[in-house]
């Protein structure tokens, strides 16, 4: 092939890649200055949060009780500039301008801007936007000993729940649920606090690492765990109680969803399980739709569920094709 031929190979190429028809919804058009949140900045993110919230099982491993104040403090302020940074960049994807051609300048002039999520337009600006980044990132700063807390109900959870364990630091360095649950619990404390793109990347950072699938919209209460992990999804409208424990393969998913006049489904409608208090669901069981799993109850390996299964009882495949439910009154296993 001459040389020539190459060229116009490349270029017809080029072309096609660049025709507006073909970029229709997968293209993101950067203002100057206005760049997309960073999967590197939030990868730093996670691991300077794994630091604070674990200290000395992430981060710096030569953390000792007369340092850990230093080490904490320096952490925690370097967590605080790139949140801000980070959370301004989502806001800034979020809040699109109604006037995409507009060339005025941003840190002085008002925008009209347009919120996706709930439709609600108002008059704003980067300055104001600057300062609800900052405002969100203390806010979240300041709920880190809640989320520790809550963290380690998660390990003792998983330590209770695994005759191999041999101790918590072995949970904390090993099982990778804690990994996937502190992604999921500071993705969830952002998605409260109403911030854009930036909680589902995080999720899904968890999910790629560990091949838990956690929604960062779901509710998950405490001392929960997940013993393996691989597989298992959880959905955004999912309600999980306290002291729940599930297995590897694990779907909370919908099993349906209404659509619009123009056939598109209609957004932010509760369609995932409720799971009640000493919950257990085994391996690859899958339970769809907006069905509640009452409190005691235990859902055996791969079963199918679609009905509500009311308070203390268990479900669990007797042969392939025959389902059973039966009063279960003493204990959390099958």
């Amino acid at each position: 092939m001459s040389r020539q031929t190459t060229n116009l190979m490349l270029t017809n190429t080029v072309e096609q890649l660049s025709c507006p028809q073909s970029l229709q919804g997968l293209f993101h058009q950067h203002k100057e200055g206005y760049p997309l949140p960073s999967g590197e900045k939030l990868e730093e993110i996670i691991q300077l949060a794994r630091a604070i919230l674990f200290p000395g099982y992430f981060g710096q491993s030569q953390v000792n009780i007369h340092t850990i104040k230093y080490q904490i403090g320096v952490n925690v302020e370097q967590l605080y500039h790139l949140l801000c940074e980070q959370i301004l960049a989502g806001l800034r994807f979020e809040f699109t301008s109604s006037s995409a051609s507009s060339e005025q300048d941003a840190d002085a002039s008002p925008l009209q801007i347009k919120c996706p999520t709930t439709g609600a337009v108002s008059e704003t600006s980067l300055s104001a936007l600057t300062r609800r980044s900052h405002n969100i990132a203390r806010k979240l700063i300041t709920r880190l000993p809640e989320l520790r807390r809550i963290l380690a109900t998660d390990v003792v959870a998983a330590y209770n729940g695994d005759p191999a364990a041999k101790g918590l630091a072995e949970i904390i360095s090993c099982y990778p649920v804690i990994k996937a649950l502190t992604n999921y619990r500071l993705a969830h404390e952002l998605c409260l606090l109403g911030v854009p793109l930036i909680p589902r990347m995080m999720t899904e950072m968890a999910h790629s690492e560990t091949g838990i699938d956690i929604h960062p919209g779901a509710t998950i209460g405490e001392y929960f765990t997940i013993d393996h992990g691989t597989g298992v999804v959880i959905g955004e409208t999912c309600k999980i109680g306290r002291n729940v424990k599930l297995y590897q393969g694990v779907t909370l998913g919908a099993k349906s969803f209404p659509l619009d006049e123009k056939g598109n489904p209609i957004k932010g409608i509760p369609r995932h399980p409720i799971i009640g208090d000493n919950v257990v669901i085994y391996a690859n069981a899958t339970v769809l739709g907006r069905i509640t799993i009452g409190s005691g109850c235990v859902v055996g390996a791969n079963v199918w569920v679609t009905r509500d299964m009311k308070p203390d009882t268990r479900k669990y495949m007797q042969e392939k094709t025959d389902m059973i439910d039966l009063e279960f009154n003493n204990g959390t296993g099958i």
